[in-house]
């Protein structure tokens, strides 16, 4: 009879436990917000917030691309924080670009972002100088190895090997 983990191959996962830290991480951060009665502020809309204050108002695209995130995703992050009331949006210069703009609820809290920010990196800092190996060292060690061969490459040749993709 097989085991419940090969019936179920989502209970053997490598990189869930760090999904899960940086969930937790980002939790804790929501709670400082929340404590700090940042109303509608998510660790996940900092950076954008942050941009936004530093550039000015950008497209969609714009902003996808200064943060490295995709058009399709940007949008749907710029919906999430519009509803919270952090921005608003604008034509573009054409029909179908909109632009982002910081909202004055968002311009009166991003100085304390922008402090949360520093220090959540000072707070990183100081944790990686605890590990015997960082994890900024385990990225760019991921990295080189992935500009080696891709991620995708790497499935890929796994699938073609796995009789139930077939």
């Amino acid at each position: 009879m097989p085991q419940q983990s090969e019936l179920d191959p989502t209970l053997k996962s490598l990189w869930r436990p760090l999904r899960l830290l940086l969930a937790a991480i980002d939790a804790d951060i929501a709670r400082i917000y929340e404590e700090a009665g940042l109303q509608g502020v998510k660790p996940s809309f900092v950076m954008e917030l942050l941009r936004l204050d530093a550039v000015g108002s950008m497209t969609i695209t714009e902003l996808a691309r200064s943060v490295g995130r995709t058009h399709s995703a940007m949008s749907q992050k710029v919906s999430a924080m519009r509803r919270a009331g952090l921005v608003r949006t604008r034509p573009g210069a054409d029909a179908r670009s909109k632009t982002v703009v910081l909202t004055a609820k968002a311009r009166r809290v991003v100085g304390r972002l922008a402090a949360e920010w520093r220090e959540t990196e000072a707070a990183l800092a100081e944790l990686e100088a605890e590990l015997p190996y960082p994890l900024t060292a385990v990225v760019r060690d991921i990295e080189a190895a992935l500009r080696q061969r891709s991620f995708y490459e790497r499935v890929k040749a796994k699938l073609a090997e796995d009789p139930q993709w077939q």
